[in-house]
């Protein structure tokens, strides 16, 4: 459905001093019906990827198509192949969630029965009907967030694309936009949204890790959790921040990563417990507790970012995650 071949964008040149490339080299594939999640923090090219898939922005290099619509040669095709929502309220305020969607209807032309059916389906299924005459800027942030699915879906497009489509709302929201994008996947529908929440990768048939522009893992979340080198143990001890201090400078310990009141550890297989134990012993850091532990996508997520970030080829200053 989707393919994409060492894309790149970048911004400034001319009348800028510095350029920066966004999109550094993207190649991926996403088969009709998938469920994909496109992972990282702010900064990692996951908008600029959306917005190039979305016919909006041009790449400054490489190739894609979307249902064999080159994203380049033929932009407006594309456009009535996919729902676009983007990561800001993109309808109009002061206009109401039936005037928003009837005004969607315009742009696509559907009018009559047709137009009328579909609006409420769409208010159906993203349980808008009592907020149907309340002017847009006066709902909540999740029912803003419904309110643009059900506009990116009023032309039953082939594809989706959602830049960040639950940030800034509350769980409730949150769990209840997910479970409409679950009733789309099970529909049929192509799927593509970005996060930077690591529970809701989790959900995705497969997910790419971006970092820097680039695309640093891209499989199923099971799998990437499985590439974690060694494993990882969970601790809690009497004095945590001297104790990752210490972790990161033991032999064998490959990441240590604060989660309020435990540090997780990934260590080399042939370490054990004990050896962990005495070298805290040493500094005089008591363990509470030690134990394996499974690993997260959000552990590996930080691992591969850390480990991308000091490689001797990477242009990253650090990482905040």
């Amino acid at each position: 459905m989707i393919q994409v071949n060492d894309l790149r964008r970048q911004f400034g040149g001319r009348f800028r001093h510095q350029t920066v490339t966004a999109v550094d080299g993207l190649t991926l594939d996403i088969q009709p019906g998938e469920l994909f999640g496109l992972v990282g923090p702010d900064g990692a090219g996951k908008t600029t990827t959306l917005r190039m898939l979305a016919g909006i922005l041009k790449p400054t290099a490489g190739a894609a198509s979307v249902n064999g619509h080159d994203i380049i040669a033929d932009p407006e095709a594309i456009k009535h192949e996919l729902g676009y929502m983007p990561q800001q309220f993109g309808l109009y305020p002061d206009l109401t969630v039936d005037e928003n969607l009837n005004f969607i209807c315009d742009v696509f032309n559907l009018v009559g029965t047709e137009r009328q059916q579909r609006i409420q389906e769409l208010l159906d299924f993203t349980d808008l009907h009592q907020f149907r005459k309340r002017r847009s800027k006066q709902l909540s942030g999740g029912m803003q967030k419904k309110l643009g699915l059900a506009a990116a879906l009023v032309h039953r497009p082939k594809v989706l694309l959602l830049d960040e489509p639950t940030t800034g709302v509350d769980p409730v929201a949150r769990r209840e936009f997910w479970d409409i994008l679950t009733n789309l996947h099970a529909q049929g529908s192509t799927v593509i949204v970005s996060t930077p929440y690591m529970d809701e990768a989790e959900r995705c048939n497969r997910v790419g890790l971006m970092y820097d522009g680039k695309l640093m893992v891209c499989d199923t979340p099971s799998a990437i959790k499985r590439m974690l080198p060694g494993k990882v143990l969970a601790l809690r001890a009497d004095d945590l921040l001297k104790a990752e201090k210490a972790l990161r400078n033991m032999n064998g310990a490959l990441d240590v990563q604060p989660y309020g009141n435990v540090l997780n550890i990934i260590v080399e297989e042939d370490i054990q417990s004990a050896d962990i134990e005495a070298s805290l012993a040493t500094e005089n850091i008591h363990v509470t507790s030690l134990h394996p532990t499974p690993p997260r996508l959000e552990e590996a997520f930080i691992y591969f970012v850390r480990q991308y970030a000091n490689s001797p080829d990477s242009t990253a200053k650090g990482v905040s995650a």
